[in-house]
């Protein structure tokens, strides 16, 4: 009788103490309830650093100084993408606060004496305005794109109206459940939004009676067995991935003509700068958009232009002149005053 031999498994390749720290920090955020998503990217920009460090023969924690960090902090800034652009310094920030943070998890559980990222000086970084806002014609030639009369543009349209409605997160959109509409309250459940957090968007009505349709008569056609009631289905029955949602939205946009670039975020933008120039106050689009410090959102009191140009029309002289107009002393209308409270309460929140 032949003997079986059993093949060996390969054994698997030795790795360096960095990358088995990187495997138990990865671990350890899992385990306090980060998202996959911050666990993947976590795992990118420490990986990059680590392969950084061994091409240099640094493989342990402790080998790791403040100059080192330094030295890569500099091989960011001079290094150059296949299209010979530089890194900007969102992206070099973007690299450089995992390590910041897996350094200090490393101190904290002993691992390293002294954390060398500690004194770190990240890039610092301006806040910078949406390149493109759409306006409400603008918004209402995109969804002229769609064709109606088919599965997919009726989709589409759905897609467009849930996203200028309710500023939802490109994320938030995909994982949309049925079971997450609440269409009779007017509101939609966001759950696991960003920061692991649920909450309650309002839907207007145009946008409901668009996905009511969707529903009615485009999914049916769309949604394969089994179905996991996701509620935006590709031609295939599945769940977009955030490249096809995002091709998807973007394609209506360029179809459209205006001129202007963008994709699911860009209605998120558009929602918010909209509503604001609209009287709405800073806190409930805070809450609309999910975003945890109202310092992220206070960017649309800048995107909002079109009330600053309104105040400036109704009080300065020169404005007035230009126009042939004598100065006045007279009260301004009661928009302006509208527009006058709205701006003092905006002054009030900063202040807070």
């Amino acid at each position: 009788m032949a003997r079986v031999t059993k093949t060996r498994k390969p054994e698997a390749l030795p790795t360096t103490p960095l990358e088995s720290m990187m495997r138990d920090h990865l671990h350890a955020l899992a385990v306090q309830n980060y998202s996959t998503h911050t666990v993947r990217n976590r795992q990118v920009h420490i990986g990059y650093f680590i392969q950084w460090c061994v091409e240099r023969g640094l493989t342990e924690p402790v080998e790791v100084t403040r100059p080192v960090l330094e030295r890569y902090q500099r091989h960011l800034f001079h290094y150059r993408k296949k299209n010979g652009e530089p890194l900007s310094f969102r992206s070099q920030h973007a690299c450089l606060v995992p390590l910041r943070v897996w350094f200090r998890w490393m101190t904290r559980q002993n691992h390293i004496l002294h954390n060398p990222a500690s004194e770190l000086e990240l890039p610092r970084l301006g806040r910078a305005l949406p390149k493109n806002i759409f306006s409400a014609q603008e918004v209402e030639r995109i969804m002229q794109c769609c064709e109606i009369e088919e599965p997919i543009g009726l989709r589409d349209r759905a897609i467009l109206e849930v996203l200028y409605s309710t500023g939802l997160r490109r994320m938030e959109t995909i994982a949309l459940k049925l079971y997450d509409l609440s269409l009779d309250r007017g509101l939609i459940l966001v759950r696991q939004g960003k920061g692991q957090k649920d909450r309650y968007v309002p839907i207007g009505e145009r946008a409901i009676a668009w996905l009511e349709k969707y529903i009615r008569e485009a999914r049916p056609q769309l949604a394969v067995e089994p179905d996991d009631m996701t509620v935006f289905l590709t031609a295939q029955g599945e769940p977009f991935s955030r490249d096809h949602l995002s091709f998807a939205v973007k394609e209506r946009v360029d179809a459209a003509k205006l001129g202007k670039t963008g994709s699911c975020h860009l209605f998120r933008h558009t929602m918010a700068t909209l509503m604001h120039e609209g009287g709405a106050d800073i806190r409930y689009i805070q809450q609309m958009l999910g975003h945890e410090d109202i310092k992220t959102t206070q960017i649309y009191t800048q995107v909002a232009i079109r009330t600053l140009q309104k105040i400036h029309s109704a009080t300065h002289p020169g404005a007035m002149l230009e126009r042939g107009e004598k100065p006045s002393t007279k009260v301004v209308d009661p928009d302006a005053e509208t527009l006058f409270q709205m701006l003092a309460a905006d002054d009030e929140d900063d202040r807070e």
